[in-house]
């Protein structure tokens, strides 16, 4: 499968846009960049943010993080501040602590983790606050933003306990994540049954069924939303090759990246979209979706029909 970075070396379009980054710096300190408030308090964050998935990991056999603190420089310089990550993404939480201390952004940064232990459906819960303290561990702060039950692992042993560390002060939100449809159920009792502060879903130009199915849910019951994979599992490898319309730069949207990050930040029930990636450049291209507008019901209805007609992903050999 193509990824971003074999798309951005082969796409002419793309380089061009890598090839007006200084433009956009200078764009970025000049203009704030498009908040959202969290429903349950109020605060605002910023609607771009910063997944770690697969991303935030040392190099295997070097112990080496670079170009990761130039994208963390970015990722907080420019403004954005929600940085998504789980004990179970390899040493992700480790190594964004560990650089986020180096360059003093500890405390700027709103840290979202997640918690689960859960095994043949039962959580021990002496794990799960092991877990979790070794979380605040890494990150180096007395208090974590979002902790996360991670797909909906026993939500009655662990949202317990992140109710209690919420009473105590200690984390400031909590909720529950699934990227799963087949979870959709169980997630939207959860819903129901639990005080959330936010929800963790994925949600794509390619892949709506959370704004049918959760959305209106997690709005009815002032619930955030943390969008999580916003670039599809294969809109860049569909793109490849193929130009971006000309009417997506009435909202802003100079490149495909910011043009699939705009579409899964426009929804209303949307608070944050956390694009993984390890790239400098790649992050400086996310953060730039923040900037200038998010489109409109009928431009939204119009990326979806964009998407549905880029050609499909090459199957796999094997």
């Amino acid at each position: 499968m193509l990824t971003r970075r074999d798309w951005i070396r082969t796409t002419a379009a793309t380089g061009a846009a890598l090839s007006l980054s200084p433009r956009l710096l200078r764009a970025l300190h000049r203009q704030e960049l498009i908040s959202r408030a969290i429903p349950s308090s109020g605060e605002e964050v910023p609607i771009i943010g910063l997944g770690s998935s697969a991303t935030f990991r040392r190099v295997a056999g070097s112990g080496e993080v670079e170009p990761l603190g130039e994208v963390l420089r970015n990722f907080v310089d420019r403004g954005a501040r929600v940085f998504d990550t789980a004990p179970s993404y390899g040493d992700s939480e480790e190594v964004a602590g560990e650089l986020a201390a180096q360059m003093g952004f500890s405390e700027r940064i709103f840290w979202a983790t997640k918690v689960n232990v859960a095994r043949g459906g039962s959580a021990d819960p002496a794990a799960a606050r092991a877990q979790i303290e070794q979380s605040f561990e890494y990150f180096g702060v007395d208090t974590i933003d979002l902790i996360q039950v991670h797909n909906l692992g026993d939500p009655p042993t662990q949202v317990g306990i992140l109710q209690e560390l919420k009473q105590e002060g200690r984390i400031r939100y909590l909720g529950i994540t699934s990227t799963r449809k087949q979870q959709y159920p169980a997630l939207a009792q959860a819903m129901r049954d639990y005080p959330l502060d936010f929800i963790g879903i994925d949600y794509a130009a390619n892949n709506t069924s959370a704004a049918d199915d959760i959305f209106p849910i997690a709005m009815d019951r002032g619930i955030g939303i943390l969008v999580y994979v916003p670039f599809g599992r294969n809109l860049f490898t569909r793109a490849s090759g193929q130009e971006l319309p000309e009417w997506a730069g009435e909202f802003g949207a100079t490149t495909w990246a910011q043009f699939f990050l705009k579409f899964a930040a426009a929804h209303p029930a949307v608070t944050c979209v956390t694009p993984a990636t390890s790239n400098p450049g790649h992050m400086l291209d996310n953060i730039g979706a923040a900037m200038g507008r998010l489109p409109d019901e009928d431009e939204q209805a119009r990326m979806v029909e964009v998407v549905d007609a880029l050609p499909p992903a090459p199957r796999r050999r094997g």
